[in-house]
């Protein structure tokens, strides 16, 4: 037996220091349940008092340097491996990288963004309020009855009989004005929604900003200074202001707003379509029926109120000549702003 237990020692070590050996394999042949020296082991029962202690020394040092070669050779297997993994994986860390890809900033936000800080610039603070609205802060609180023909230029998306898609960010100054007392002075852009085709100059979905002013003694005069310093803050310093009697449901009296074609400088060219003023805007002073709704005192109180699209201000300012550019988002039309 205990020829046995060095031929298995000798045949062990030789199988395992060999250049293919499957350790794995080999520790189950001869030190599993089933192994050739396991089997050996069992057989000690047929040896003599005298002969088991020796034989069973021999085992253990059998088993211990069968145990300790597959422990050495597992590591130098393990740092062949990754000697091997780092040949292959070998970075040249002085070659270019791949260079990151730094977005734009859309041109829409871009305007909003500027619109934003022109109007802080002026004392207004910026409100959000929710797309999805009541019919009563959308129409109702600004003077527009369910029956009223102004529904029918901004018919928009009804998830209720009661609730929209917001058609103008109007509803947030009739939402303030029930949450703030007098002096307001806000501006509100956002997201819009009216049922419209979509063509050069119309879509479904596109950005408003609206302001509103309420204070003691507030005029037309001082609605025409605010668009005034906005105007040539967007357009530049020369830029003039012209008001033409409009309707409004929520405003009276009422104006469009033109400036002076900040391109050819009110001389008449292809941006104004030879008529040197464009159209940008919509004002005028708060209806009383708007303030009384609000739970402000039309008698003691006045105010006005305006609004714009931004993307018609983004269109006339970078020269876009079709909407439908500013959705697509094509990336070589998104880079050149």
């Amino acid at each position: 037996m205990k020829e046995t237990l060095l031929k298995i020692r000798e045949e062990a070590l030789s199988q395992i220091r060999a250049t293919d050996a499957d350790l794995e394999a080999i520790r189950i042949r001869y030190l599993g349940k089933k192994g050739e020296l396991t089997a050996v082991l069992r057989g000690m029962g047929q040896l003599t008092p005298e002969e088991r202690p020796v034989v069973g020394q021999i085992a253990n040092e059998v088993r211990e340097a069968i145990e300790a070669e597959l422990t050495a050779r597992a590591e130098e297997q393990k740092a062949a491996e990754l000697d091997a993994r780092l040949v292959k994986e070998k970075v040249d860390v002085t070659v270019p990288g791949t260079p990151a890809l730094v977005g734009h900033v859309h041109p829409i936000a871009r305007i909003q963004r500027e619109m934003e800080e022109i109007f802080i610039g002026m004392g207004f603070d910026i409100v959000e309020g929710p797309e999805v609205e009541y019919d009563y802060y959308n129409f109702q609180a600004l003077n527009i009855p369910p029956d009223h023909p102004a529904r029918d230029t901004q018919d928009t998306f009804y998830i209720s009989e009661n609730i929209l898609l917001r058609t103008q960010t109007s509803s947030v100054q009739a939402r303030t004005m029930e949450t703030r007392k007098p002096p307001i002075r806000i501006v509100s852009p956002g997201r819009v929604y009216r049922s419209d085709a979509v063509d050069a100059t119309h879509s479904p979905l596109f950005h408003q900003m609206e302001g509103l002013v309420i204070d003691k003694g507030v005029t037309m005069g001082n609605l025409k200074g605010a668009l005034e310093m906005f105007a040539q803050t967007m357009f530049g310093a020369e830029t003039k202001v012209r008001f033409r009697p409009h309707h409004f449901p929520f405003t009276e009296p009422s104006a469009e707003v033109d400036v002076s074609c900040f391109a050819c400088g009110g001389k008449g060219c292809r941006l104004c379509k030879g008529e040197g003023w464009i159209e940008i805007l919509g004002a005028g002073m708060v209806h009383p029926n708007v303030l009384t709704m609000g739970g402000i005192d039309p008698e003691e109180y006045s105010g006005f109120a305006f609004g714009m699209g931004i993307e018609r201000i983004a269109m006339l300012k970078y020269h876009i000549d079709d909407m439908r550019h500013l959705y697509e988002n094509d990336v070589r039309f998104l880079t050149q702003f």
